[in-house]
C-alpha cells in the first residue's frame, strides 16, 4: 500500500523591512540673482540716493541752500504737490491715470476761499465735497462704464477748469480768506518752525503707507494694477477699488487746493496748470510703474522732494529761469522710465 507523503510546508520568506525614508524637507526657494536684488533696490530707493546726492552737492556749492529757512520754504511749497501726488500714486498703482487733479486743485482753492467767511469747517467741507464728487464721477465712469481713464479724467480737467472760470467770472473775481481766521492759520501757522501743510502732508503719507502695505485694500490695489481680469477671478472688488482710488484722488487734490488758498489768503484761479504732469512725474520718478501693479508711497515723497529741490537749486543759480525745471524734470523722467523697462526685462529673464 502506497503511503502518501505530504510535502513539508516551506515557511514564507519574510518581506524585507521597508526602508525608512528621510524626513521630507521643503524645497528651498530659488535664490534671486544679485542683479535682480540690485534692480529692486534701485527701483525702490534709487530716487532717495539721487535726492541726497543733489542736496549734498547743492549745499557745498551754495551755502544758503542748506539753511533752515530755505529748507522750510522748500518743504512747505512741496507739501501741496505731495498731497496731490499721494492720490495719484494710488491711481497709478491700479493701472489708471488722473489728469484732472490740477484743475481740481485750483477749484478746491477757490471754493475754500469762497466758503471761508462761514467758518473753518465750511472752508474745508465745501471743497472736499465738490472735489470728492468729481473724483467719484471719474471712478464710476471708469469702473462701471469701462471708459478709458485718460479720456474720462481729461474731460474732468476741462469741466473743473470751466467750473472754476464760471464761478469767478473768468478770473475777474477773487475770493479772499479773512485775516487772522482759523482757516488762514491752517495754511500759515507752524509748529516748531514747520508749517501745518508740512505736518498734514507727512501725516497723510504715513497713513497712505500703512494703507498700502498693511491692509487688504492696499494689496487689492496691487492685484488690480497687476491684472484686473485676474483680480476679478480671485473675487476681489475691482470696480469698488477703482471708484475709491479716484474718489481719494479728488479729495486729496481738493484738500491741497484748500491748504494752498489758506496759505495765500485767497483763491487764485491761475494755479494748478500743469500740476497733474508734475504729480505724475514725481510718482514715476519715485519708482511707481506707469503700467500699474508696483509702487511705493515713500518713493513718491522722495520724487516730490527731488523736483522741489531742483526748482530751488535753479532759483539759487539765479541766471536760469523756472522753465529749466521742466527740462531737468523731463530728463529725469526719461531716465527713470528707461531704467524701469530695463529692470522689468531683467527680472523676467532671471
Amino acid at each position: 500500500m502506497n503511503k502518501t507523503t505530504t510535502p513539508a510546508t516551506v515557511p514564507p520568506a519574510e518581506a524585507p523591512a521597508p526602508l525608512k525614508s528621510a524626513p521630507s524637507r521643503p524645497e528651498p526657494r530659488p535664490e534671486r540673482s544679485t542683479g535682480s536684488r540690485i534692480g529692486e533696490l534701485v527701483q525702490r530707493q534709487g530716487v532717495l540716493a539721487v535726492l541726497l546726492t543733489v542736496i549734498l552737492i547743492a549745499s557745498f556749492i551754495y551755502p544758503t541752500f542748506a539753511s533752515l529757512d530755505n529748507a522750510r520754504g522748500v518743504t512747505v511749497q512741496a507739501s501741496f504737490l505731495a498731497i496731490v501726488a499721494l492720490g495719484m500714486t494710488l491711481v497709478i498703482i491700479t493701472g489708471g491715470i488722473d489728469l484732472s487733479v490740477g484743475s481740481v486743485f485750483a477749484l478746491g482753492g477757490v471754493l475754500a476761499a469762497w466758503a471761508s467767511p462761514w467758518g473753518f469747517f465750511a472752508a474745508l467741507l465745501v471743497p472736499l465735497v465738490v472735489c470728492g464728487a468729481i473724483g467719484l464721477v471719474n471712478g464710476l465712469l471708469i469702473a462701471r462704464a469701462n471708459m478709458a481713464p485718460f479720456i474720462v479724467t481729461l474731460a474732468s480737467l476741462l469741466a473743473a477748469r470751466g467750473m472754476l472760470l464760471a464761478f469767478t467770472d473768468e478770473g475777474a473775481t477773487t475770493y479772499l480768506v479773512p485775516k487772522d481766521s482759523a482757516f488762514a492759520e491752517l495754511g500759515q501757522g507752524s509748529v516748531w518752525g514747520f508749517g501745518y501743510p508740512i505736518l498734514i502732508a507727512l501725516a497723510l503719507f504715513g497713513a497712505g503707507g500703512l494703507l498700502l502695505q498693511r491692509t487688504s485694500f492696499g494689496q487689492t490695489l496691487f492685484a488690480v494694477g497687476g491684472s484686473s481680469d485676474a483680480a476679478t477671478l480671485m473675487g476681489l472688488p475691482v470696480a469698488r477699488t477703482k471708484i475709491l482710488v479716484y474718489t481719494l484722488s479728488g479729495l486729496l487734490a481738493g484738500l491741497a487746493g484748500a491748504l494752498n488758498a489758506a496759505r495765500l489768503s485767497s483763491g487764485v484761479t491761475i494755479v494748478g496748470v500743469g500740476m497733474e504732469l508734475d504729480a505724475i512725474s514725481a510718482v514715476v520718478i519715485g519708482g511707481t510703474l506707469l503700467i500699474g501693479g508696483a509702487g511705493s508711497i515713500s518713493g513718491t515723497l522722495w520724487g516730490v522732494l527731488l523736483l522741489a529741490v531742483i526748482q530751488n537749486l535753479i532759483n539759487q543759480i539765479g541766471s536760469l529761469n523756472s522753465s529749466y525745471q521742466s527740462v531737468v524734470s523731463g530728463g529725469f523722467l526719461i531716465v527713470v522710465v528707461v531704467a524701469q523697462r530695463y529692470l522689468a526685462r531683467s527680472r523676467r529673464t532671471t
